[in-house]
């Protein structure tokens, strides 16, 4: 199979544990201490993928300068665009409880929240086409992570939506519709970049980071510890403990 479909697959695979994620919670009561848990592990899985597998190989490949300047480009384009859509309802996207408002109490906080998931996506699916362009094949631990993370993320966003009053349509159409766009971010990722210059790849690959760092503060992290407390940070740590055996394994 070419790389440039491989690209598109890994990143649909990856994005396609929203859609799980959000079928569960829609037909099976999922105790909200489990669904904090298994977020705080993924975050911990996300954060460790973002040091040793992201950030470090920017480093290596395009220098200091242009990583950091590509960490904080993609958190600000991040932060900005998440208080846009906080705005217009799409603040509490991932959160379980009754935080997400309804279409009733604000009009458009629909269109938002869709617009957030995807926000929330794209950045990591462009990575794992990236990590394809080094020729050595897609990145194992990026995958796992983006996949972890991926299961919990669609979990509580969906039982959320549910409790606001969303459709089922409208719940899976929205999952869907991300793991569609999620493939084809890694195929873009990959294809766009292909034989580009180290140093344009470590600035995207920064930039991605930059985003996927802000997300997991801003959104995962608040979830998960509203329910686990004083076993978020355990968990969490586990969560990197193990992407980063993977990632040295």
């Amino acid at each position: 199979m070419p790389e440039w479909a491989q690209a598109g697959l890994w990143g649909l695979a990856s994005g396609g544990m929203l859609v799980v994620g959000a079928a569960i919670a829609w037909w099976v009561r999922v105790p909200r201490l489990v669904v904090a848990g298994v977020m705080a592990f993924g975050a911990g899985v996300l954060i460790s993928a973002l040091a040793f597998e992201m950030v470090d190989e920017a480093e290596r490949e395009g220098g200091l300068g242009p990583t950091l300047l590509g960490l904080v480009v993609g958190a600000a384009v991040y932060v900005a665009a998440d208080l846009a859509l906080a705005r217009r309802g799409a603040r509490h996207r991932k959160r379980s409880e009754d935080q997400q408002p309804s279409e009733s109490e604000q009009a458009g906080s629909g269109a938002a929240i869709a617009i957030g998931a995807l926000l929330d996506g794209v950045p990591e699916s462009t990575v794992l086409g990236l990590s394809l362009t080094s020729g050595q094949g897609v990145g194992v631990a990026v995958l796992l992570a983006i996949a972890i993370s991926n299961l919990p993320e669609g979990l509580s966003s969906a039982a959320g939506m549910k409790r606001a009053g969303r459709s089922l349509g409208f719940v899976l159409g929205v999952w869907t519709a991300i793991a569609v766009a999620s493939g084809v971010a890694g195929l873009l990722g990959y294809t766009l970049l292909d034989g580009a210059s180290p140093a344009t790849v470590a600035v995207i690959t920064a930039v991605a980071a930059g985003a996927i760092l802000a997300m997991v503060t801003d959104t995962m992290v608040p979830e998960a510890f509203e329910r686990t407390h004083a076993l978020n940070g355990a968990l969490c740590t586990a969560g990197f403990v193990v992407a980063f055996a993977i990632s040295r394994g």
